[in-house]
């Protein structure tokens, strides 16, 4: 039998960093230097600052390039979304729910940035991956 040994005996295990660059990722310093100029990067057409400006961090890049992506897809809703507004009540419906996933990845990812985290937005990250800029 195991026997149930009291906190204070129980051995610590080191506790893990989101901060912690994966390999290949951005230095510690880089995440430190750069959360508020990559949480930016969701903010609309703001996503130009980090990308043109903080070429030298790759944590900035990551998500400036997401940003990117995100600002693309919304001028792209925005156009689509001219059409739709002849549907009645389903066409709003939809416009309202789309708006909503768009601004909610970009909360969550202004967020995520702020924590140092990288964040890999479901489908849109794909292509900001693509981006070589």
């Amino acid at each position: 039998m195991a026997e149930i040994q009291p906190e204070s005996q129980v051995p610590s295990t080191p506790a893990t960093s989101s901060e912690t660059p994966v390999s290949g990722g951005p230095s510690t310093d880089d995440v430190k230097e750069n959360k508020t100029i990559a949480a930016i990067s969701y903010i609309s057409i703001l996503c130009f600052v980090p990308l043109l400006t903080k070429k030298d961090s790759p944590f900035a890049q990551f998500h400036a390039k997401q940003g990117l992506v995100l600002f693309i897809c919304e001028i792209v809703w925005w156009i689509l979304s001219f059409g739709l507004i002849f549907i009645p009540i389903l066409g709003l419906i939809i416009i309202w729910l789309v708006n909503l996933c768009l601004v909610v990845l970009s909360l969550v990812g202004l967020v995520r940035a702020l924590n140092g985290e990288r964040w890999k937005m479901p489908v849109l990250g794909d292509w900001a991956a693509k981006i070589k800029i």
